[in-house]
């Protein structure tokens, strides 16, 4: 006497005979779609099912483990080369010259980088008073006249090459390690929101003639370095002569910006601050909370300040 079952086969291979199933939904596998499990073997569909519905693994502040591939750093990067090649055919090359040590100004830096008061247009030392500049009668607006977008656009300007690739290498260094802790999203507010902080404290304290350069972000992240080594326990000794370098470089140089470096470098450690010692608990909603006052702050800092200017 025979037994008249039928041998189960494999639900994705028909063809293969088996006698184990997935433990979850217990239809017949094959060893080719076998995973192990605690117990027993599950089937591919219910492997997909299970990481599905696992929540996806975060950075130590709560960011997605995207942020290693540095997208948004090779972004920002690109962004930058971008504008400064667009500078270069507007200017036909005027964005190389200058003869300081970060080259000269284009139309673009007239529109676009911060500047106070209106900007005068094809602008050359005043007669009467060399240390101001005169220009043709027409002038671009400044931040006083509500050009705030100025204080946005300037992280995107640079004068010359060396100001640009300066910029561009710490960057790429300290944005990659930044990104892959923060995740992109958070490291993008990072970066962004400590740019314009610095350029807000050029309009406050420098706001005559014209600043730019992705710098106020750049130390804005030098800040946010320190704040992550110190939250996760780690030695400063490594980044302290790159902190010194860039603060002697800062206080010496004539031609940069103390108020958007200082600036920028307190802002990045005010919004890496807010990131990094959120509480685990509602962590996101913390955090955005906490970004979004300092956005408001920072907004009501510039209309004060345009406010009593004109």
């Amino acid at each position: 006497m025979t037994d008249a079952s039928p041998v189960p086969t494999c639900y994705r291979h028909p063809g293969r005979e088996t006698y184990v199933r997935c433990t979850r939904c217990d239809r017949p596998i094959c060893p080719d779609c076998m995973t192990e499990a605690s117990v027993g073997f599950q089937c591919p569909s219910c492997v997909a099912e299970g990481r599905a519905s696992q929540p996806a693994a975060r950075t130590w502040f709560g960011g997605s483990h995207a942020g290693q591939l540095g997208y948004v750093t090779m972004t920002l990067i690109g962004l930058n080369v971008l504008v400064f090649v667009i500078s270069l055919v507007i200017s036909k090359g005027g964005a190389l010259g200058g003869g300081s040590l970060f080259g000269g100004s284009t139309v673009l830096h007239d529109w676009f980088a911060v500047s106070g008061p209106r900007y005068p247009l094809n602008a050359t030392p005043c007669v009467d008073n060399p240390g101001y500049l005169c220009g043709d009668g027409t002038y671009a607006p400044g931040v006083d006249d509500g050009a705030y977008y100025r204080l946005f656009t300037a992280m995107f300007l640079h004068f010359g090459p060396i100001h640009l690739l300066m910029n561009m290498w710490a960057l790429w260094v300290l944005g990659r390690n930044l990104e892959t802790v923060f995740g992109p999203a958070r490291f993008a507010a990072l970066y962004l929101l400590a740019g314009i902080g610095g350029n807000v404290a050029v309009y406050l304290f420098s706001p005559n003639g014209l600043s730019a350069g992705a710098s106020t972000a750049i130390f804005g992240m030098f800040a946010a370095l320190v704040i992550v080594l110190r939250k996760l326990g780690r030695s400063l000794a490594p980044i302290l002569p790159v902190l010194v370098i860039n603060a002697i470089f800062t206080f010496t140089v004539s031609s940069i910006s103390i108020a958007g470096h200082v600036g920028g470098f307190i802002a990045g450690g005010v919004v890496a601050a807010a990131l990094a010692y959120a509480p685990q608990k509602n962590r996101t909603a913390i955090q955005v909370a906490a970004l979004s006052a300092y956005t408001l702050l920072m907004v009501v800092i510039t209309l004060v300040t345009a406010a009593g200017r004109t």
